[in-house]
């Protein structure tokens, strides 16, 4: 099928993508040239596994192009599917501003009938919203059909998940638009939930809600674990072996970040104002994810008083492994906290990227993880990457200052600490 993804971000370039994989005809259309031309040469924008050979094979196939070009894009697509970005604003709304500049750019284009796929994440009723926009425009209702097809991605998994995903929901109001979208998907193999726009929207926000919450509920466990001297990890695996708990999503640590969790819990709240509907579980997990930030600082000031001119070493940016994505990780919150302590930050991460490094512009990136821990009077670890697990301890411990560790994502046994003559701190666990 001829399809055009309008936004070549992480969602759009997955998107673009896999659809290309599946020789579908793809045209992927951001306004960012400097992005363009690097995809069309086969260099990646971001990172996600398995995602530079299926670009190369994509363009070798031409199975896809990338261009700025909106109009010809639309034109020659059956089907059109917006990926922009829809991020948080004050007190919690959705920043819409994208998503109405590219429905009144397509609607410029649109010289017969077209199904126009949403694959942002948006409040409910953004369905009906685009509609209106259109119609109101004076596109002629026969010419489109607005369709809801939440994306369902992990970073690190998403190319898999894309295709070989737990479920695909599409939510539609036109018996035509979803026998397009059943003849798109037909080869994916993929259990698919047919049903109403508003139920497709919410269900977006509903499932990372819960996984949400289900995150910061263990991280409330492990910190009574941490108060009473109970053992986190084993908490969670008896929580786990039952089957409607599941082990997924109950490892303790210092809160979650990304693109996804913490933007979809506030949005998720603000749309239940709007309709009279109170989500306090949800805006406990919220409160529960802040506190979790704060615990690295707590425990160092507890241990020294005073931070200001101690250099701090930060192992991880990212707000998980596998990725260079640092959307709301918790390693930004605690930086900030330690240049508020006036604490010298120094910090390491395999896949550090040049946007971070335009945040925090004065502090420290180190070319390898000792070496960011040199002179140091604590190390907090961030993002559990393979490559901490392998730390050599008596190399640690005679590279700092003081021999202190904070692990925030669990990632050693308090055991195999013992007798290092190093400070260990986790999260809940003994």
């Amino acid at each position: 099928m001829n399809i055009c993804v309008i936004g070549a971000g992480y969602v759009g370039l997955i998107t673009a993508l896999s659809f290309s994989k599946m020789k579908n005809k793809v045209i992927c259309v951001d306004k960012d040239i400097e992005k363009i031309n690097k995809l069309n040469k086969g260099v990646p924008t971001i990172y996600e596994d398995g995602l530079k050979d299926l670009l190369n094979e994509s363009l070798t196939n031409k199975t896809i192009v990338f261009t700025n070009d909106i109009g010809n894009s639309v034109r020659s697509s059956e089907i059109i599917f917006i990926t922009v970005g829809t991020p948080t604003i004050k007190d919690w709304d959705v920043d819409m501003t994208q998503i109405k500049d590219v429905i009144e750019q397509i609607s410029k284009y649109i010289d017969d009938y077209k199904v126009i796929v949403n694959k942002s994440t948006v409040p409910v009723g953004t369905q009906k919203y685009v509609k209106e926009i259109l119609m109101n425009i004076g596109v002629a209702k026969e010419n489109f059909d607005i369709i809801s097809n939440p994306e369902f991605l992990r970073e690190g998994e998403a190319i898999n998940d894309f295709i070989n995903g737990d479920r695909l929901v599409i939510g539609y109001d036109s018996e035509k638009a979803r026998k397009v979208m059943e003849k798109l998907y037909e080869d994916f193999n993929i259990e698919t939930v047919f049903t109403t726009p508003e139920t497709a929207e919410i269900i977006k926000y509903a499932s990372n809600a819960f996984l949400a919450t289900k995150i910061s509920f263990i991280n409330e466990v492990a910190n009574l674990c941490n108060k009473v001297g109970a053992d986190i990890e084993t908490v969670s695996y008896a929580m786990g072996l039952d089957k409607r708990i599941s082990p997924k999503f109950l490892r303790a640590g210092i809160g979650f970040g990304g693109s996804c969790f913490p933007k979809d819990t506030k949005a998720l709240v603000k749309i239940g104002e709007k309709y009279g509907c109170e989500f306090n579980v949800v805006k406990s997990a919220i409160k529960t994810n802040e506190y979790q930030k704060d615990i690295p600082i707590k425990i160092l000031s507890n241990h020294y008083g005073d931070l200001e001119g101690k250099t701090i070493s930060i192992l991880g940016l990212s707000f998980k492994p596998e990725t260079d994505d640092f959307r709301d990780a918790p390693s930004l919150h605690i930086i900030k906290e330690l240049l508020k302590s006036k604490a010298t930050v120094k910090c390491y991460d395999p896949m550090v990227s040049k946007d971070i490094q335009k945040i925090f512009p004065n502090i420290e990136y180190a070319k390898s993880m000792y070496e960011t821990m040199n002179n140091s009077f604590g190390i907090i670890i961030c993002t559990e990457w393979d490559e901490f697990l392998e730390m050599d301890l008596e190399e640690v411990k005679q590279r700092m200052n003081r021999p202190l560790i904070i692990d925030g994502r669990n990632i050693f046994k308090p055991k195999e600490i013992e007798g290092k003559e190093i400070y260990y701190y986790s999260i809940g666990t003994i």
